[in-house]
This record gives structure tokens, C-alpha cells and sequence, in this order.
């Protein structure tokens, strides 16, 4: 099992950087996919036990400039390991100004993932500072737990509001309740809302607008059909949803969010070459 990559292009680190950022303020810790083409970055918390789960996708060609791995095995060409994704954040704050980093997955104590960052120097040798961040190795047998979680037939699809603008309103709700309503319908209209014994307040956006989703076989989820102007509703913790929001460094071209009625809320966030989906259970 190998794995190495370099990353020279700063913007491209930086971006990736970027990433890690948003992850470490979802996720405590994490498992890192590696295949040969995609990283995919999963966190998935028992929904049972009302955790949120996420699934951040990314194509390795888009951020680096050599990739090399070698999975478990010829017919199981991947590696999964979980880590704490603070630390690589932490590693890689340290190469805003890098010449290269390279990420190698090593062995020496324990399995590590060693991040190098190739710094310029004034003299002709280069500075380079290095970060081994433990990581455990998933054996094979477990992989299944960390599929990619099935979109729900949602009852409805919108695009979000400008997340700014979502993100300050939340925060100043955060103050009043621990839980919020997310409500939508077809007709471009969501509503955001808190109720307490003292309080009660509503935020209302509207034509933002209901993506055109129809499934492989060309039919309507189970939307069609539906009444455009009634009102979809999910109770979730407001925490989750605000850590969502105040962790975006992303800043994606779309961002929608699917409701499936009093059940759970599936945020998708997608730029360029970045998905990021998250699910928020409803609470009863």
C-alpha cells in the first residue's frame, strides 16, 4: 500500500487548503478515500444517533501535479484511512507562501501521513517543514461502512440564498433556540424559523429557485404532481447547520439543499471540481 502526491501550483494549494479547512469544521475526524483518480473526504455519523454525515468529493488531476498510489490490492485499488482533518489543516496553513508540498503516507512508528512543505529561503537551499499526522489504516472488511450515503427521495429541491446572508441570519437565531426549521416549496420559497416559549421568529427568502431534477429514467421525484405553494418542513439542530455555513471556504458556484418531509435535509455545495453533500436528520 503506497501512497505520494506534490502539489506545486499555489493556487491549486491554496484551494485544496482551503478545503481541508471547511472539513476540519465539519468533522472531528475523518476518512480520507484515496483512488487513483478522486480523494473523497467522509464523515458518517450513525444518523440514529441524530449525527449529520458528509461526503466531499474532489478530482486529484484538478489539485495536484503528481499522484501516485497503490491500494490494498490489484482488484481493490484504494486506501481509506481516518484522520483529524485539524491536522492536516494545521500542516498546510504553513504553506500559504510554499514552493511545493508533497503528502506521502508513511510507516515508521505508525502510519502516518507526512505532509512536506518546500518553503522559499534566501540562500539556495530550501527550508523544508514537515508534519507527520498519525492516520489509522481501515482494514478492507469495513470499507462498506463508508459508501456514498443515498440521496433520499426528497419531497423538495431549492437553491439556497446567498450562504453570507443564510450564514447571519442563523447566527443571530442561534442566540434564541437551539433548533431550526428549514421549510421550502416548488415555488422557490424557503423559510427559515425558530420558535421558543418567548419567541418566535421567521425569515422568509423567495425566487431562489427549485433545480430541474428528474431521475435517469426522465421521471419527477416525488414532487410531481404536488401542490407548488405547500410548504416541505425539517426540525434540525441549529448547530449543525451553522458549523455548515460558518465553516464555507469554498464558496460554491450552486449550492441547493433537499428536504424530505420531517426526515433530514441533504445540503449539496458544488464547485468546479469540488462536491461537498451534507446531511442534517430532522429532529422528531
Amino acid at each position: 500500500m503506497r501512497f505520494r502526491a506534490k502539489i506545486v501550483d499555489l493556487a491549486c494549494l491554496n484551494h485544496f487548503s482551503r478545503i481541508i479547512n471547511t472539513i476540519a469544521k465539519l468533522a472531528k475526524t475523518c476518512i480520507l478515500r484515496l483512488t487513483v483518480c478522486k480523494l473523497y473526504f467522509i464523515l458518517s455519523d450513525k444518523v440514529a444517533n441524530g449525527g449529520a454525515s458528509m461526503w466531499c468529493e474532489l478530482s486529484q488531476g484538478n489539485f495536484f501535479d503528481e499522484f501516485q498510489m497503490e491500494g490494498v490490492a490489484a482488484e481493490h485499488n484504494e486506501i481509506y484511512l481516518e484522520l483529524v482533518p485539524e491536522n492536516l489543516s494545521r500542516a498546510l496553513k504553513t504553506s500559504q507562501s510554499a514552493k511545493a508540498v508533497k503528502i506521502k503516507l508513511t510507516n515508521k512508528h505508525c502510519p502516518c501521513l507526512r505532509v512536506a512543505v518546500e518553503l522559499p529561503s534566501l540562500s539556495s537551499s530550501s527550508r523544508i517543514v514537515t508534519h507527520d499526522i498519525p492516520v489509522g489504516v481501515i482494514p478492507r472488511r469495513m470499507w462498506n461502512d463508508f459508501r456514498e450515503p443515498s440521496v433520499p427521495d426528497f419531497d423538495v429541491s431549492i437553491y439556497l440564498p446567498v450562504l453570507k446572508t443564510m450564514k447571519s441570519v442563523v447566527e443571530r437565531m442561534k442566540n434564541l433556540s437551539n433548533f431550526i426549521v428549514i421549510e421550502a416549496n416548488l415555488n422557490g420559497e424557503m423559510n427559515l424559523k425558530i420558535e421558543s416559549d418567548l419567541v418566535s421568529v421567521t425569515t422568509h427568502f423567495k425566487d431562489l429557485g427549485n433545480p430541474p431534477w428528474a431521475s435517469e429514467d426522465g421521471c419527477q421525484s416525488s414532487a410531481q404532481g404536488r401542490d407548488l405553494e405547500s410548504m416541505t418542513e425539517a426540525c434540525i439542530d441549529i448547530k449543525k447547520l451553522q458549523q455548515l455555513l460558518a465553516g464555507q471556504q469554498v464558496n460554491p458556484t450552486k449550492a441547493l439543499c433537499n428536504i424530505v418531509h420531517k426526515r433530514i435535509v441533504h445540503f449539496i455545495l458544488l464547485h468546479e471540481e469540488v462536491s461537498l453533500q451534507y446531511f442534517i436528520p430532522a429532529i422528531a
